[in-house]
């Protein structure tokens, strides 16, 4: 392993659970915007990719829940989450950057909560 891979690692393995879910939705939110940039691109083939890396880390995010433990506020975010995913695909299909905003959005204002949280 060289040495910038070696700080990766061991930059997420030593990070908060919080500060990794700020992590995910940056990550998620970088993914986005590139798609639209494929998008109004016209690149088709890399902006699947980039929804496809986006919505693997929502589908993610989804799944760590722990919906016993969160109770309601872990059931809303289960399906908020699943209508981002939704959304996204909807708008890959359409070809709409705007939907994709939307999402963004979605992910801006949930990760300024776990911001918050995690400093």
């Amino acid at each position: 392993m060289d040495g910038i891979a070696a700080y990766k690692e061991n930059s997420v393995t030593t990070q908060s659970r919080g500060r990794l879910i700020v992590m995910l939705y940056d990550g998620a939110v970088k993914f986005l915007n590139q798609a639209i940039e494929e998008i109004e691109a016209g690149n088709i083939a890399d902006k699947g990719v980039y929804i496809g890396k986006a919505t693997d880390i929502i589908n993610e995010l989804n799944v760590v829940l722990d919906i016993e433990a969160g109770g309601k506020i872990a059931q809303d975010l289960r399906r908020l989450y699943e209508f981002m995913v939704r959304h996204i695909l909807q708008a890959s299909i359409k070809n709409d950057p705007q939907m994709i905003r939307e999402v963004i959005t979605l992910l801006n204002d949930l990760n300024e909560g776990w911001k918050g949280i995690a400093d």
